[in-house]
C-alpha cells in the first residue's frame, strides 16, 4: 500500500506575525530566497508523494500562483534573456499535481484534514504543517515512508523536548517495539499539565494518516474554541489500530514562530551554495562584537 497523496494545510490566518501577513499568506513568508511553503512542498516531492492537496481559505491565492505558470512573467524573463531563472520558475510550476481545496470555516486543523476526504478517497495520505521546516540529510517524510513500508500503519513524527516544554505540545507515550527511533502508541496527551507524562516525546507537524480518520473526524467532538482538535481523533484512531511515533533524524524548526522563523533562515541561510560562507562569516563578525561589547 502507497502513500500518494500529501495534505498541507495552508488556511490559518498566521496572526503570530502581522502585521506581516495582513496580505501575505504566512506561508509566503521567505526563508532566504524562497517561500516557506516551497521547502515542504519540495520534501514531499522528493519523498516520492504524487499529488499535494492544499487547504486553503480566503486571502491564500498567492499560494497557489506561486506554484502556477505565469505566462506574461515567463515572456519578460525571456525578452530579458534570464533563461536560468526562467527555467528554476517553470520547474517550480512542474513539481507535482496540486490540488486546493477551500476550508470554508476555522473550525481547527482536524477539520481542515477532513475537508480532503473527498480527494484522498480510502487511501493512506500524509499530512505536512505548512510552517514546520525539518532540515535533514534524508527528507523527514522521506523517512516515514520508509517506515509505512514496513508497519503499514499510522505513524506521528515526534521530537524530544525538555520537560519544562512538554505543555507546549501534544504528546505521545509509548514503548520501543525493537525498530529503530520508533514506539508503538499507547497514549496521546495535548499540551499536559506539569507533572502528568513522564514522556518527552512531542509530536510535530509531520503524519502519515490510515483513512479511518475522516470517520473519526466527523464524529469528533469541538473542543476549545469550538475547534476540532486532530490530537483527539488521532487518539481514538491509536485505539482502534495500532499506531506509531517515529523520532525523525533532523532538526524541525517553527517557521510559524517570530524567532524559530530567524533560526530557520540562519540554518538554512548557511547552507545556501552562494551565500553560505558569507554570512558564516557575518555570523562570526556578529558575535565578535557581541562578545566585545559584553566584556
Amino acid at each position: 500500500m502507497k502513500v500518494r497523496k500529501a495534505v498541507i494545510p495552508v488556511a490559518g490566518l498566521g496572526t503570530r506575525f502581522l502585521p506581516a501577513t495582513k496580505a501575505i499568506p504566512k506561508e509566503m513568508l521567505t526563508i532566504v530566497d524562497r517561500p516557506t511553503i516551497q521547502y515542504i512542498v519540495e520534501e514531499v516531492v522528493s519523498s516520492g508523494v504524487e499529488q499535494i492537496i492544499f487547504i486553503t481559505s480566503e486571502g491564500k491565492s498567492a499560494i497557489e500562483n506561486h506554484f502556477d505558470y505565469n505566462f506574461h512573467l515567463d515572456s519578460v524573463l525571456k525578452e530579458k534573456n534570464k533563461t536560468a531563472l526562467g527555467k528554476e520558475l517553470d520547474e517550480i510550476s512542474n513539481l507535482i499535481d496540486i490540488v486546493s481545496v477551500r476550508q470554508k470555516k476555522p473550525l481547527g486543523l482536524g477539520h481542515a484534514i477532513w475537508t480532503a476526504r473527498h480527494v484522498i478517497g480510502n487511501e493512506p495520505f500524509m499530512v505536512c504543517l505548512g510552517d514546520d521546516l525539518v532540515l535533514s540529510d534524508i527528507p523527514c517524510a522521506k523517512q516515514m515512508l520508509d517506515l509505512f513500508h514496513d508497519v503499514g500503519e499510522s505513524i506521528v513524527a515526534v521530537k524530544r523536548v525538555p520537560q519544562d516544554q512538554t505543555y507546549q505540545y501534544g504528546i505521545v507515550e509509548g514503548e520501543a517495539n525493537g525498530r529503530e527511533r520508533t514506539f508503538k502508541v499507547s497514549r496521546m496527551v495535548e499540551k499536559p499539565a506539569p507533572g502528568t507524562t513522564d514522556s518527552d516525546l512531542a509530536i510535530i507537524g509531520r503524519y502519515i494518516l490510515m483513512p479511518e480518520i475522516f470517520d473519526i473526524l466527523s464524529t469528533t467532538t469541538p473542543g476549545h474554541g469550538g475547534e476540532i482538535q486532530l490530537t483527539d481523533a488521532l487518539l481514538a484512531l491509536s485505539k482502534a489500530r495500532e499506531m506509531y511515533a517515529y523520532e525523525f533524524r533532523g532538526i524541525r524548526y517553527d517557521a510559524g514562530d517570530k524567532f524559530g522563523y530567524l533560526q530557520a533562515i540562519l540554518a538554512y541561510g548557511i547552507r545556501h551554495p552562494e551565500l553560505g560562507e558569507d554570512l558564516i562569516a557575518h555570523i562570526q563578525v556578529i558575535a565578535e562584537t557581541i562578545r566585545y561589547c559584553w566584556k
